[in-house]
């Protein structure tokens, strides 16, 4: 078995992390939440829109008599700034946790790969009659429900 994460965290550690974010969430605190459907409603806003979004700033501040009064230029600048504010926030937060989401799903392939190969070993150690091994298997074999004796026997390595 390649083992391609040996990572700890220790306690303080990660409530430094955790603390880190918290403080994040203070100095954002106007962040919001949207709902599946209220993402799916709004317009998105890609590199390309944002330099569209910009020029589009620009000139209707320069040429004010073309702005419909409707049109609140203080909310439109300011709504410029977030987005390009925020951008360079989450685009380094994004970068972390892709890699946070990457060595998590490794370190969580490796510890089931490894508790398989015990389970495996306990298994056999019930089959043969070990004492004790029944009820260590049968506790274990509770991660594998619904699969029946016949299942089980085509597929020896999946359990």
């Amino acid at each position: 078995m390649e083992n391609k994460v040996s990572i700890s965290v220790s306690t303080a550690a990660a409530a430094n992390i955790v603390d880190a974010i918290q403080e994040i969430e203070r100095n954002l605190p106007l962040l919001i939440n949207l709902t599946v459907e209220e993402r799916k409603s709004l317009l998105k806003m890609g590199d390309k829109t944002l330099a569209f979004v910009g020029k589009t700033m620009d000139y209707a501040k320069q040429n004010p008599t073309l702005v419909p009064p409707f049109l609140d230029m203080v909310e439109f600048e300011k709504d410029v700034t977030a987005v390009q504010a925020l951008s360079s926030i989450l685009k380094p937060l994004q970068q972390l946790t892709e890699k946070l989401d990457d060595t998590t799903m490794q370190a969580g392939s490796e510890a089931f790969a490894a508790a398989l190969v015990f389970y495996t070993s306990v298994k056999a150690a019930a089959k043969a009659g070990v004492p004790g091994m029944k009820t260590m298997f049968d506790d274990l074999q509770t991660r594998f429900p619904g699969r029946s004796k016949a299942d089980a026997a085509k597929s020896p390595s999946a359990n």
